[in-house]
């Protein structure tokens, strides 16, 4: 190249330049919004109690012949989920008809968990709900909203919660007691009933006896209806006998929760 063409290339960079960099700043700037709007996205939390939001339907492990784990993913993977403990959500789908179902369903994850949540759920033959999922496949979109309940956890204000939990009414105690014995400045002391009818329809029993082995202040005692031989726990329905021997005993500093089928709530 010449030494004339070198000066009209040095004459021309040196012209644009301003305009180059003035360019250059915006993008940045713009880059810089884009990044905050993202991350302030991220650390808002997902629940609207006052509008349904999508979220999609990422993975679904079977966990027994009629229970499954569905994975939905949060807008950002930073994103936390926004539920108070012992709150619940709610979840609407449309049936074959077109019609809207909902139901109520508390998460299995922690409440601290980002980018996704869990929900297990248990497949009755009559269930709405829980049929629509059994024929949703990843990759569809479901909507939520939330948080639900008027249940309030303070960390201190209790000394003892006795629960009971039949069949899926297991989940909302399981979100109570993971987070509570998982926070190394709460002592609260746990105790579960948890009845179901057969040995194979006790969902998360994995999950509350690593708990149990791990926690010293947590105990659970299992009731089936139907015990296979040599069962240990308790057997038929849940009695006052049982709840005097493995709950709590009544006072102001102790709350019992239940959640189950409707007889056991009655």
């Amino acid at each position: 190249m010449s030494q004339q063409a070198l000066d009209e290339l040095a004459l021309l960079v040196v012209h644009n330049l301003p305009q180059a960099l003035f360019v250059a700043l915006v993008v940045f700037v713009v880059g810089l919004v884009v990044k905050d709007f993202i991350n302030g996205m991220a650390r808002r939390p997902f629940l609207n109690p006052d509008k349904w939001q999508p979220l999609t339907l990422v993975d679904i492990k079977t966990l027994s012949h009629n229970t499954r784990r569905y994975r939905f993913a949060l807008p950002h993977q930073e994103q936390e989920l926004g539920l108070p403990l012992g709150q619940h959500i709610s979840i609407k789908a449309s049936d074959a008809e077109g019609r809207d179902v909902m139901r109520p369903y508390t998460p299995t994850t922690s409440i601290a968990q980002r980018g996704f949540v869990d929900f297990v759920i248990k497949l009755y033959p009559d269930g709405q709900m829980s049929q629509i999922l059994e024929q949703t496949d990843v990759g569809a979109t479901l909507l939520f909203k939330g948080p639900k309940g008027r249940f309030r956890y303070e960390r201190g204000t209790k000394k003892a919660i006795g629960m009971i939990a039949g069949g899926s009414g297991i989940t909302p105690m399981y979100q109570v007691a993971q987070e509570i014995l998982n926070d190394p400045n709460d002592d609260t002391s746990l105790s579960l009933i948890y009845a179901n009818v057969n040995e194979d329809d006790i969902l998360l029993r994995s999950e509350l006896d690593d708990l149990a082995e791990r926690h010293p202040n947590f105990n659970v005692y299992y009731v089936l209806n139907n015990p296979p031989r040599g069962w240990q726990g308790g057997k038929g329905f849940v009695t006052t006998d049982m709840i005097k021997k493995h709950l709590p005993a009544p006072g102001t500093d102790v709350l019992v929760l239940r959640c189950g089928p409707g007889p056991m709530n009655k």
